[in-house]
Order: structure tokens, then sequence, then C-alpha cells
């Protein structure tokens, strides 16, 4: 499971392109040479992506090995582009977390922004990094996987004792 990049963005009522406040990006994992023309390709398809999610709503797009979550709460939108085994509920509540962090720093700063703003944000990256884990992000799974641990061990001690 990995998160390749998390992006903020304020998206225009007006249909027009949506101005991007802070990017994360992981884009290791591809080749030294492919790694620009990826991250050109993640500002455009959220962009995209972007621009067609309605305010208050939530999506997912599937693109290849990957899904797009998008959420855009009230102008306010943020993507996470993940491949296709991060769970989506977990995708789901990391985006929600971004988006409270982003009004708890910045406030309604981003109602104004006019033109793209691609200063690193550090919580974005460090949330990038801590959620590549899905645990990290949905405490329900967290609590699910270890319930499963725990199971697996009484019934390994139920049968040692058999």
């Amino acid at each position: 499971m990995k998160i390749t990049a998390l992006l903020v963005l304020k998206c225009n009522p007006d249909g027009s392109d949506p101005v991007v406040l802070a990017t994360a990006m992981d884009v290791s994992h591809f080749g030294y040479f492919q790694r620009s023309s990826v991250k050109e390709f993640i500002l455009f398809v959220a962009r995209t992506v972007g621009k067609r999610t309605p305010p208050g709503q939530r999506q997912s797009v599937q693109h290849e090995e990957y899904k797009v979550h998008s959420y855009n709460r009230n102008g306010l939108c943020v993507m996470g582009f993940m491949d296709d085994h991060y769970p989506v509920r977990s995708s789901f509540s990391l985006l929600n977390q971004v988006l409270d962090e982003y009004q708890k720093n910045f406030g309604e700063s981003w109602r104004t922004a006019q033109a793209d703003n691609m200063q690193p944000w550090p919580y974005l990256n460090e949330a990038l990094n801590k959620y590549q884990d899905p645990a990290e992000a949905d405490k329900l799974l967290k609590i699910q996987r270890e319930l499963d641990e725990t199971k697996i061990i009484l019934v390994s001690i139920w049968l040692w004792l058999q």
C-alpha cells in the first residue's frame, strides 16, 4: 500500500482551474527520468478531478493501478493519490484530517488565493510519510488489526493446550 501524493486545492465555483495551495509527493518509486513528468501528470489529474468534485462531495477515480480520492469541503479540496490496495475508508479519513489541519493552520486565507502556492507545507510531508500505513489514518482499522492479532494468539494457545 502506497500513497504517492497529497494535494490541497482551492476549487473555484466558476469552473476555472483549481489553485494548488499545498503539495507533498513521493515519486521515488518511479525512474529518475520519469519523475518530473509524473509530478506534472499528478497536478493535471488533481486539477481535473478537483474541478469535477462538487462542494460537499467525495469521489474516487480509478486510473490504472492508482486511485485518486477527492473531497471538496465548500471549495477547499484535498486529493490523495493512492495505490489500488489502500483502503477507501482510510483514504477519506486521512483526507478529512488534512483538511482539518489545513484550516486550523491557515484559516480562511485560502479563499483569496489566485495563483498556485508550491511552497512545502511540513505537515503534508509528515502525513504522506506517517500514513503510508492505513491503520495510522483509520483508528477502526487499527483496532481491527489488533483484534485479529489477538485472535491468532488465542487460537494458537488453545490449539497448543489441546
